[in-house]
């Protein structure tokens, strides 16, 4: 990802989140990101820090997960989920959902999943299998 392109996406969940303190109201992605930032107030105290996050870097060896990757993909699973796409995903979604009993941990489970095929889709340089996708999540 350019630099542009995260400095853009970070400065989108800092605005969604201080509009949230103001009690703006919020256009539907908005709010679809507000929820992801509510279930995670381990990253609030960083999301007021503001623009001093748009340089900040978190290594993987350093242990810590990068908190605006991590939301980022809470946000893009909960728009497959949305569109039911690719097709199947939102029934796979809502069987581990139950099974499990926490929304949250089978998001988590399913973004395990959803950062390999992409980290394998930049590594390869072709696009991620919705087949080998689809398959990985109904394995959990």
């Amino acid at each position: 990802m350019l630099l542009s392109e995260r400095d853009s996406a970070r400065r989108f969940f800092l605005s969604v989140w201080d509009k949230h303190r103001e009690g703006k109201l919020l256009e539907p992605l908005e709010a679809m990101v507000l929820d992801v930032v509510l279930m995670h107030p381990e990253y609030h105290p960083l999301l007021e820090e503001g623009e001093a996050v748009l340089e900040r870097d978190w290594e993987i060896g350093e242990g810590v997960t990068n908190p605006f990757l991590h939301m980022g993909l809470h946000v893009a699973l909960a728009e497959q989920v949305g569109a039911d796409r690719p097709a199947g995903v939102t029934q796979i979604y809502r069987r581990l959902s139950r099974r499990l009993g926490d929304r949250h941990e089978a998001e988590h489970r399913m973004m395990g999943v959803l950062a390999g095929m992409l980290w394998e889709a930049q590594r390869s340089g072709l696009p991620p299998d919705e087949g080998d996708y689809l398959e990985a999540l109904r394995r959990l």
